[in-house]
């Protein structure tokens, strides 16, 4: 299938491991230009270095805290600049720490809305413009079942990532007529390292071992089985495609059917 992404400068946010790194791959296997960012140089770096070995894409690969306002329109800047567009944007951050709410700071629930919500309005807001250039877009948030059926003990995630899908739909609502498309990727349990971090805080409260607690995951999801991040990737580039060019506002679920509700 044509997805009409040869050439398109896309940019995928907290790419150096997991969803991130395999949906830049996917971009990348596509034909797209592609920026990938993350906090850990080294570790980015790497990951980049992968992705131009097995797909022979251009890649451009700049640490990059999403937090920053400043270093977010420098770095979309560097990467219009290198491009010479920008086509698809890929927001993406670490999920917040699991904890209970009385055991959560003040200061815990700020840097959860920095990085969970507010990195996504910084990146919007720098690649809008140069999408309505084009009057062509494409922004794609990743956040988590957690938005339709709330996450034990993700209290930080179920609310921040809730406010991202608000942002999602009032985008799409004020951009569509530029041709901008603004979906939410929404992954259920998917084996990457954070769900392997939730694992442990689940086993050593239930006195259970991170292998058990994955595979009660598992065992809870009509598939039977843990999301793979290439599989999460496959919907996030399908998005970003010409195929989806009548989707907007929307959160689709790449959960296993773990989601219960209509």
């Amino acid at each position: 299938m044509e997805l009409g992404l040869k050439g398109r400068g896309v940019i995928v946010a907290a790419s150096s491991q997991g969803i991130g790194l395999a949906a830049a791959e996917a971009f990348a296997r596509e034909g797209a230009q592609v920026a990938m960012c993350a906090r850990t140089d080294k570790t980015l770096q790497e990951a980049a270095e992968g992705v131009r070995g097995r797909t022979g894409a251009e890649v451009h690969a700049e640490a990059l805290d999403v937090t920053d306002e400043g270093a977010v329109q420098k770095f979309v800047e560097q990467t219009a600049k290198r491009f010479g567009r920008i086509d698809v944007c890929v927001a993406n951050a670490g999920g917040p720490p699991a904890k209970n709410f009385l055991s959560l700071s003040a200061g815990e629930w700020r840097k959860a809305v920095e990085l969970n919500l507010m990195s996504t309005v910084y990146l919007a807001k720098a690649v809008i413009p140069y999408m309505q250039r084009h009057r062509w877009g494409r922004i794609l948030t990743i956040t988590s079942v957690s938005v339709k059926q709330p996450v034990q003990d993700l209290v930080l995630s179920n609310s921040v990532r809730a406010a991202v899908v608000g942002l999602v739909k009032s985008l799409s609502n004020e951009f569509g007529k530029d041709g901008i498309l603004v979906n939410n990727v929404a992954p259920g349990f998917t084996a990457t390292k954070r769900l392997q971090e939730l694992a442990q805080v689940r086993a050593l409260a239930a006195g259970s071992s991170p292998r058990e607690v994955c595979e009660g995951w598992a065992a809870e999801t009509p598939v039977k089985r843990l999301g793979d991040p290439k599989e999460i990737a496959d919907v996030i580039v399908w998005l970003a495609s010409e195929r989806a060019s009548y989707i907007t506002g929307q959160t689709i679920l790449a959960d296993g059917g773990i989601y219960r509700g209509l």
